[in-house]
């Protein structure tokens, strides 16, 4: 007797979901606070932002900005290096900094009881560093060193010269946000001590908290932490533009690197920021159609179909203004000028549109995981902490999913070709001399080679 199987149940489409908004308020010195009550989720995420533009800092001492936000624990004038690196593993704190485009951002980790100790040690961090000379010594020494380390790593390498090439070399953005040897290894205490008073305070900055905060008078916390920080007179930042391009940024640059049997390709056009319009919405669905997984446009054809790589990716690349679409990954050394003709290809025809099933996909996967990529509170205060930085609304988040859902394939198409004309600054990292003459042959640009 055969027993008959259930019938298969419907899969339901998944309900409406939105990305929680906040409880905001500005303490009297300035600061702006954005609260996430999250039940459940009981490590706090702290994410402190300040709008600092790397414009301000001094040609000479470029870099200065990013050692001085690297410095922000190594103590303070309440507590030696020592002392403070212990009570953060004391309290179980997480505590990192660093600078991004759009300004220093300060990030903390902290079980949910111990976040006015966070504060504090926030507060101590950002309004009291003592900047300890043998730090300042050590953390140019590690930069130092890190350069050579992005230097010996061809992603690293490639996204450098990108950035060299793409940009004016009078703009900021074609050299090193966190600065070059030239720069790095002239900065003193005193530069960074002045730098710190000069442009970071509470005026124009803002705090996100996210997780369990029930219980917790968060508002006490932060009037007897952060609400003593001292307002400074913070200058204005220089008014926000996307940066030039260089004249001849439409070109092949080839990195050259003998006996490297890969090469690591970059290929890149300018792009939008999240300001653009009609909306952001269709740049995330045309990075991911295009080369945002192993079923894209590129990995089909260069992974799947020949071998060539292990995968390449594409995306839309925001800056606080303006932006870059950028392709990159690696291929074999033998086969770097027919990956190269082939990305270049894929890139160019998609000019030609998309299809229904493409726009399906990329829009059903970006809505469809927001909900398990915002699941925690430190995801949550990411992605509020950029939504601040960017000046944009804290419904944007929201916005934008919905809006995607209203796409049709002629919006991507014509979001694709605003930006994407295929004239491709193009960066090869590798064996120059085993590929330059054929990749001249293609014709799709001046070539030159420079040593690594």
């Amino acid at each position: 007797m055969t027993e008959s199987l259930p019938a298969r149940p419907d899969v339901a489409p998944a309900g409406p979901w939105s990305f929680p908004l906040p409880a905001s308020t500005t303490l009297p010195n300035g600061l702006r606070v954005h609260t996430y009550d999250l039940p459940g989720q009981y490590v706090v995420s702290l994410r402190l932002v300040v709008p600092l533009s790397v414009r301000a800092e001094p040609r000479d001492k470029e870099g200065v900005a990013s050692l001085m936000s690297r410095l922000l624990d190594e103590g303070s004038t309440r507590h030696t290096t020592d002392e403070f690196t212990e009570l953060l593993e004391r309290k179980g704190v997480a505590f990192a900094a660093g600078l991004s485009d759009g300004g220093m951002h300060v990030d903390i980790d902290a079980p949910a009881r111990n976040l006015g100790a966070a504060l504090e040690l926030l507060y101590e961090a950002v309004a009291e560093p003592a900047f300890p000379e043998d730090q300042v010594r050590r953390m140019v020494r590690s930069r130092l060193a890190e350069l050579e380390q992005e230097r010996a790593s061809a992603p690293h390498r490639a996204a450098r010269e990108l950035a060299a090439t793409f940009y004016d070399p009078s703009e900021r953005a074609s050299r090193p946000t966190a600065g070059s040897a030239e720069t790095v290894r002239g900065v003193t205490r005193a530069d960074i001590a002045d730098f710190h008073a000069a442009h970071i305070g509470p005026t124009h900055a803002s705090l996100v908290i996210a997780g369990d905060l029930s219980g917790i008078d968060v508002p006490g916390l932060l009037a007897a932490t952060l609400g003593e920080w001292t307002p400074l007179p913070v200058p204005v930042q220089p008014a926000l533009t996307a940066p030039k391009q260089a004249g001849d940024a439409r070109r092949i640059v080839l990195v050259d690197r003998p006996d490297s049997v890969q090469s690591e390709i970059s290929v890149a056009c300018a792009g939008p920021d999240r300001h653009v319009e009609p909306a952001w919405a269709a740049y995330p669905v045309l990075g991911f159609v295009v080369g945002g997984s192993p079923s894209a446009r590129i990995d089909a054809v260069l992974r799947e179909e020949k071998g060539y790589t292990y995968g390449m990716r594409a995306s839309f690349r925001p800056r606080r203004a303006g932006g870059l679409f950028v392709t990159s990954g690696s291929v074999r050394t033998e086969v770097t000028t027919a990956a190269l003709e082939l990305v270049l290809d894929i890139l160019d025809r998609a000019r030609e549109g998309f299809e229904e099933r493409e726009r399906v996909e990329g829009v059903d996967f970006i809505r469809g995981t927001a909900p398990g990529r915002f699941a925690t509170a430190d995801a949550v205060a990411e992605e509020a902490a950029g939504l601040v930085l960017d000046g944009l609304p804290m419904t944007f988040t929201t916005d934008n999913l919905e809006a995607m859902g209203a796409l049709s394939v002629g919006d991507l198409d014509a979001a694709y070709r605003r930006f994407v004309d295929g004239r491709w600054c193009i960066v090869v990292v590798g064996d120059a001399a085993a590929y330059a003459e054929q990749i001249r042959a293609l014709g799709r640009g001046a070539v030159t080679v420079v040593a690594n």
